[in-house]
């Protein structure tokens, strides 16, 4: 049986092929295929090299995301068992399958998924969950110090999500804290995923604990948010644990986690807006997001304003300082009737 690396060399050898197939959406510019994301929409965010000793390679310039040819099949697929994915692969390269007896029916399966959209197969992982309450998940975050994080439908568990890893291509599962990404209707366009060490100690220890899957753009993860309603005061940010311990503090705002400082510049404002609070992060992609955003609300006719940590970043602020001084020190920075309206007297 081809091992994971055998079978992304394999894939490799035809990269074109396997681009066309599994990202019609694309179109090749020299040697590269270009196309929105994994998720096979328009665009030119993500470029496969098709040539030389990285072919086969991708990446998602707007997510960071990263791979062989392999990890493009799981995604598109939207599959979660490597023994799918290498099914799928194998039923590319019209190799052999090692269980014969089943096949037809897990072709039959694949098929559908290289067609289900982004969207949907993101809706596919999140229905594969559990409630957050009392999982490793929680104890994760508790440990973290937000206390009161299973009380936002946003947020699940996965006991055992599949994980492979880019560079070795060795497949294992963990843990997961999975966080549903929405669109200003509610509906589900994308997942996020923190795969956490079984052990309790943390994230899992692998190259890269975080990653996302379906349509980000414009979207967020949303806490306390009214669906098709007006939102006059809303908080932004990057983060889940960063709008988490904002939340913690300030529990009755309506916050949104972009994930990433380009999806944080590009999120999509809610009906009635007012006034937008940005969460800082300190890094350069941070402060890009920051000014985008910033810049995209007042030619809105929104009152940008940002919300800084006293420590290193918000989470820090609500561990090593406490509720109460992460309270007073955000009391400082909210307009005077936004105090009022969110914070404890």
């Amino acid at each position: 049986m081809l091992s994971a690396s055998d079978l992304a060399g394999r894939l490799a050898q035809d990269a074109e092929a396997v681009c066309r197939h599994y990202l019609s959406a694309g179109r090749r510019a020299g040697n590269y295929w270009l196309v929105g994301d994994v998720g096979n929409n328009k665009g030119r965010s993500l470029y496969v090299h098709l040539t030389g000793p990285r072919a086969g390679r991708w990446t998602d310039a707007a997510t960071g995301q990263f791979g062989d040819l392999l990890d493009l099949v799981r995604e598109t697929c939207g599959l979660v068992d490597f023994r799918d994915v290498a099914d799928e692969a194998r039923q590319f390269l019209s190799l052999p399958r090692p269980e014969p007896v089943s096949s037809f029916r897990r072709r039959a399966q694949n098929s559908e998924a290289v067609e289900r959209p982004a969207c949907e197969r993101a809706r596919r992982l999140f229905r594969m969950t559990q409630p957050l309450a009392g999982t490793l998940a929680d104890a994760y975050l508790r440990e973290r110090g937000i206390l009161r994080a299973s009380t936002h439908p946003a947020l699940r568990f996965h006991p055992s999500c599949y994980y492979r890893d880019l560079f070795t291509g060795r497949t294992s599962s963990y843990p997961a804290l999975i966080a549903a990404v929405t669109d200003a209707a509610g509906a589900i366009s994308g997942v996020h995923r923190s795969w956490l060490d079984p052990n309790g100690v943390g994230k899992a220890k692998v190259d890269d604990p975080r990653r996302a899957l379906g349509g980000l753009l414009g979207n967020a993860v949303r806490f306390r948010f009214p669906v098709n309603a007006s939102v006059p005061v809303l908080a932004a940010g990057e983060g889940l644990e960063t709008m988490l311990s904002l939340s913690h503090v300030i529990p009755d705002m309506p916050m949104v986690a972009a994930l990433t400082a380009n999806h944080l510049a590009a999120f999509n404002f809610p009906l009635g807006c007012q006034r937008l609070y940005i969460a800082a992060d300190a890094d350069a992609a941070g402060r890009h997001g920051i000014e985008g955003l910033g810049r995209r609300a007042r030619e809105c006719g929104i009152l940008p304003l940002v919300l800084s940590p006293a420590l290193g970043d918000f989470n820090e602020d609500l561990r090593w300082l406490g509720p109460d001084q992460m309270t007073a020190s955000l009391r400082a920075q909210l307009t005077p009737e936004d105090a009022i309206a969110f914070l404890p007297a």
